[in-house]
């Protein structure tokens, strides 16, 4: 069996943090995720995919994402059933994430946005440095 989604979309709204009685972060948001094809009007089309995050990864989100920002996700399909308050069965289909990469946060200028790093020209990669880059990774 094999249950893996990759998905690259934008924030719908700012996400929402919130605490377990245990005390584990768990973050919601909505991914917009664009369809790769044109609908009959020649726009492209969007699914809107509920996700949830755990843990620091969750606090991370919440702390750097914002609505618009675009990210990527990794994790796989959670399918659940429960009864509402009216007794019908609700069905929720959602990606529980495993991974939430940043990949371009939305420009606004909140205190909790952190600030650009300063750009400096790349520089080549000496034989020397690629071993120290390896054994700092595997770390």
């Amino acid at each position: 069996m094999f249950n893996q989604v990759t998905l690259v979309g934008r924030l719908t709204r700012d996400p929402e943090l919130m605490h377990t009685k245990d005390g584990t972060a768990v973050c919601n948001f909505t991914l917009a995720v664009q369809r790769s094809f044109r609908n009959m009007q020649g726009d492209f089309d969007a699914d809107f995919v509920p996700v949830t995050v755990w843990r620091k990864q969750a606090e991370n989100t919440a702390l750097y994402c914002h609505k618009g920002a675009l990210v990527g996700v990794n994790g796989r399909v959670n399918t659940r059933i429960y009864e509402n308050k009216d007794q019908k069965k609700v069905q929720v289909v959602e990606v529980n994430a495993d991974q939430v990469r940043f990949l371009k946060l939305n420009n606004s200028n909140t205190s909790s946005t952190p600030p650009k790093p300063e750009e400096k020209p790349l520089q080549p990669i000496q034989q020397s440095q690629v071993a120290t880059i390896h054994e700092t990774n595997n770390v």
